[in-house]
């Protein structure tokens, strides 16, 4: 069997160490400079050949740099003649310019997946997309993870009697049916406009949430306007204890300040597939860690098993 080697770009170390601790691997060093004309270099400094080569490097801010890093070290990769490479990117940010709902705008999510193909991977491996289209964007295998058993494993340890999942958006309601399933909860969807990327319009709840508890749970939370306007809603509906869920938290501009102003947010729940600073960590905020899931994924690539099997309890 060939060897396991995995590098990672400079957007999120601790995530990639806390991979490998539980594949009891390397992390293989990288050099990445940065020239006097303001270009980015990538150095691999562990022999690849022939090797099976992953490559963790979330597509996070700054997306513009971290992006090209990826792709450098994906060349870098192909370069040294490596028998297969896998770009492993827990948020791929891109993923919400999915479709062309504008005049002369260009659709970044398939250019990006054309990008990375053509820099070299042979495969991706990444989670809870913004959307699920983008996965057909990609013209090499992707593995599309979701952190719901990591998320809901937080909630079975707490009582949900009279608790209901609520989507944010309709759009988003299939993936908050599959969370609402494992915990055996009823589910709930917002509708919503988006007038532009920091402000939206929640018109109305759709579903039974009169009283009871909410988890409100979202792909992501970036600038957090979605979250405060359906929260709004969902106190005309005199609702009970409030938690807030997302796979990836983002937290920018106002997010922090928008949701610490919010007192009746019992807990906030994310995961760390992007770093989180301390300067963005609230009291009542609770980070749960994909690591594992993330490193069951990449031995079951690397040995040939089924990626899907981590889904349906038949592990």
């Amino acid at each position: 069997m060939r060897a396991i080697v995995i590098f990672s770009g400079s957007a999120h170390i601790d995530l990639a160490r806390k991979i490998c601790r539980h594949l009891k691997k390397r992390l293989s060093p990288t050099t990445i400079t940065r020239f006097s004309n303001d270009c980015l270099g990538v150095q691999l400094n562990a022999n690849c050949r022939e090797a099976d080569v992953f490559i963790i490097q979330p597509i996070v801010p700054p997306v513009q740099e971290h992006l090209m890093e990826l792709l450098l070290m994906l060349d870098a990769a192909r370069g040294a003649s490596a028998a297969r490479i896998t770009a492993v990117m827990p948020h791929f940010a891109y993923a919400r310019s999915d479709k062309k709902d504008a005049p002369r705008i260009s659709i970044a999510a398939r250019l990006t997946a054309d990008l990375i193909a053509t820099a070299g991977a042979s495969r991706v491996l990444t989670m809870t997309l913004h959307s699920p289209q983008v996965h057909g964007f990609f013209s090499v295998p992707v593995d599309h993870l979701n952190a719901h058993k990591v998320l809901a494993a937080h909630f079975r340890r707490e009582n949900l009697q009279d608790t209901v999942v609520v989507s944010p958006d309709l759009g988003n309601a299939k993936q908050a049916t599959h969370f609402a399933r494992l915990l055996n909860l009823p589910v709930a969807a917002a509708s919503k406009q988006r007038i532009s990327d920091d402000e939206v319009i929640v018109d109305a709840i759709v579903g039974d949430v009169e009283g009871k508890s909410v988890i409100v749970i979202d792909d992501e939370i970036a600038n957090g306007g979605t979250i405060v306007e359906v929260l709004t809603k969902l106190r005309e509906r005199h609702v009970k204890r409030i938690a807030v869920v997302c796979t990836h938290g983002l937290f920018t501009r106002k997010a922090i300040e928008r949701l610490g102003s919010q007192p009746d947010i019992a807990e906030i729940v994310t995961t760390d597939t992007v770093p989180i600073p301390l300067s963005k960590r609230l009291p009542n905020m609770h980070i749960l860690s994909v690591a594992a899931l993330l490193a069951e994924a990449i031995d079951r690539i690397h040995v040939g098993k089924s990626v899907s099997k981590l889904f349906d309890g038949k592990i």
